[in-house]
């Protein structure tokens, strides 16, 4: 049974994902290149900096951060770019990607490396996808905990990218949800 508590938080979740969600898919396009160019260029900064063997990242849907740019690189240079595979039982399999033209429909509109195989070692980078983030560092996603699963036993830098509209005052936290270590939004 329910708690009114855990009740009004995943109420309150719910609001702020349809407002997020709504407030996405009115971004003037110009203005979504513009800031999928700085957040590209702002994550290929800190992989220059960090040197990351082994990066974790999403391959964004059509609302979402264009990181195709940063994956392109990743893949010219060499590093090991894992995506993930949504489950059933909010799991997700890392899968290496080798190549951007051999990719497969998932579940929820996502797509994964097609015949790829599954990664089992540790990243050391993740780039975690997010509807909002706050200053605490606390994300919300889409509701599936995918990510809370899969974050909860990773020892990585975890950063977290959003629009300027998607970092708020706070997010709603349940004892399952996991923080990032780093937001990065266009100025």
């Amino acid at each position: 049974m329910e708690s009114n508590t855990t009740k009004a938080i995943r109420e309150e979740k719910s609001r702020i994902r349809e407002k997020i969600l709504q407030l996405r898919s009115l971004i003037n396009l110009e203005e979504k290149k513009r800031w999928d160019e700085k957040i590209c260029t702002m994550l290929l900064e800190i992989i220059d900096q960090r040197k990351p063997k082994v990066i974790h990242t999403f391959l964004p849907t059509k609302d979402e951060i264009n990181l195709y740019p940063v994956i392109k690189t990743l893949l010219k240079k060499s590093l090991t770019v894992v995506t993930p595979r949504p489950l059933p039982k909010r799991q997700m399999e890392a899968l290496v990607l080798n190549s951007l033209n051999e990719l497969e429909e998932g579940i929820y509109g996502t797509r994964h490396p097609a015949n790829s195989q599954e990664f089992n070692g540790n990243c050391d980078l993740i780039i975690v996808p997010g509807l909002a983030f706050d200053h605490d560092l606390n994300r919300l996603g889409y509701g599936g905990s995918y990510y809370d699963t899969f974050l909860e036993d990773q020892h990585s830098l975890k950063i977290g990218i959003c629009y300027p509209f998607q970092m708020i005052e706070k997010v709603p936290v349940e004892p399952h949800d996991q923080c990032v270590d780093q937001v990065i939004l266009p100025a």
